[in-house]
């Protein structure tokens, strides 16, 4: 009851942060402008259309039918599109504070869990924007919860709608699929293996393939989405219509001014700007107002640094063939949500993308300072070392608030918060 107390007062104050001013930026911020069009399309269509004309789209139902959800509430204005978004951004606050109790059993680390999340940048811009990462972030979150805690069938369903939402959650669930596999070789007769096999694909193989194609059902019924008459069999049409998002994926290699290589993105070296305009009313001759996706710096350099720990630990497990959860974990959301994009160097990606890892990288910082907690003889000292870092992660996030959140400031103030030159 004592650890559910502090995640659930820091994320009802993160809710407020996130509906208020949700309308602003006024129009669309980034690539708002396809996924409110798609959100648009299916409440009139059940299928996104232009015009009369079939639509090409390169992701899945799940995430704009949400955003659809919160169009349908609050009408077609940005606090509509954005109000899902916000509502994800603050149950996924909850799940993982959930999620870290289950692994270390301590309060002051759940709290300390969901205040570094409440306190993240980019889990702030993408909670006030509509773009499909968060949501695909809090399905690949309940579905590493849910595996973790043994709860299969709720971990299927769970990356069956991130599947649904974003391919690149295919990275978690055929990580899943293969570390499922062979916990099955290593511990169980050969006589039981045969069940074991069924029950996984079924839940991690005919679920998520389930549900995913049940998100296309606007697609099936209609007549009038892409490809929908490539063939008399609408599985085949899918299937050529989905050789051709791949096609795309793979082959977006054009220039942009904000492409990070995925080196940069623990340390911020190429944040994401939504949003800038130079408006008028701040007081001062020349104004600016942004949205930049970037993490607080603080929490990510100092998780970074987390980071390079874990995985020395990780390492230092495998060779005294020590199971430990934790590491685990953080180890999977690397594998699944980072190292995968290394191998794409030529095609444009984004800081922004980065979202995915973010709750593995506080994972690390919160392992780290659970090690410290424990290796220490004072346990008050070591409380206050971690207080002070924890403040100094806050002061930093509301330093760069106006940023996070569009507010119109000074350009001289803008410019005090350009910390390194790639950020403008």
């Amino acid at each position: 009851m004592v650890a559910a107390i502090a995640p659930l007062g820091i994320a009802l104050l993160s809710l407020i942060l996130r509906l208020i001013n949700l309308d602003q930026p006024k129009g669309f911020v980034f690539d708002e402008v396809y996924y409110v069009d798609g959100a648009r399309d299916y409440l009139a269509h059940g299928v996104e259309v232009d015009g009369s004309k079939a639509e090409f789209v390169v992701h899945p139902p799940v995430g704009k039918w949400l955003i659809a959800i919160g169009v349908k509430i609050f009408g077609d204005n940005e606090f509509g599109w954005r109000f899902a978004t916000a509502i994800f951004g603050t149950l996924l606050i909850l799940l993982f504070a959930r999620m870290v109790h289950t692994l270390f059993y301590s309060p002051l680390i759940t709290a300390l869990a969901a205040a570094l999340m409440a306190m993240d940048g980019m889990h702030l811009v993408h909670s006030r924007t509509a773009l499909l990462d968060l949501f695909l972030t809090f399905f690949v979150l309940a579905a590493i919860y849910f595996w973790h805690r043994n709860r299969h069938w709720l971990a299927g369903i769970s990356i069956g709608l991130a599947c649904a939402t974003k391919w690149s959650a295919l990275y978690f669930l055929i990580l899943i699929i293969l570390i499922s596999a062979y916990r099955i070789f290593r511990d169980y007769p050969l006589r039981e293996m045969p069940r074991a096999i069924g029950l996984k694909a079924m839940t991690y193989i005919l679920i998520p393939i389930s549900i995913y194609l049940s998100s296309w059902t606007g697609w099936f019924v209609s007549n009038r989405g892409w490809d929908r008459q490539w063939s008399t069999n609408p599985l085949k049409s899918l299937w050529h219509y989905h050789a051709e998002m791949l096609g795309f994926h793979t082959g977006l290699i054009e220039k942009h001014s904000y492409q990070a290589n995925p080196w940069s993105w623990l340390i911020m070296g190429r944040p994401t700007s939504f949003f800038y305009a130079a408006p008028k009313g701040c007081g001062e001759k020349e104004c600016a107002q942004e949205v930049l996706a970037m993490g607080t710096p603080f929490l990510w350099w100092i998780g970074t640094i987390a980071l390079v720990v874990v995985i020395s630990f990780w390492f230092r497990s495998l060779i005294l063939r020590k199971n430990e959860p934790v590491l685990n974990l953080i180890i999977i959301g690397l594998a699944a949500g980072y190292l995968p994009w290394f191998f794409l160097q030529k095609r444009t990606v984004f800081t922004f993308y980065a979202i995915i890892i973010e709750p593995f990288l506080i994972l690390a910082i919160l392992y780290c300072a659970h090690l410290y907690m424990k290796a220490s003889s004072n346990t008050k000292v070591a409380r206050i070392v971690i207080a002070f870092f924890t403040l100094s992660i806050f002061i930093c996030f509301i330093y760069f608030l106006p940023l996070f959140t569009g507010q119109v400031i000074t350009y001289d103030a803008w410019h005090d918060k350009m910390w390194l030159p790639s950020w403008i």
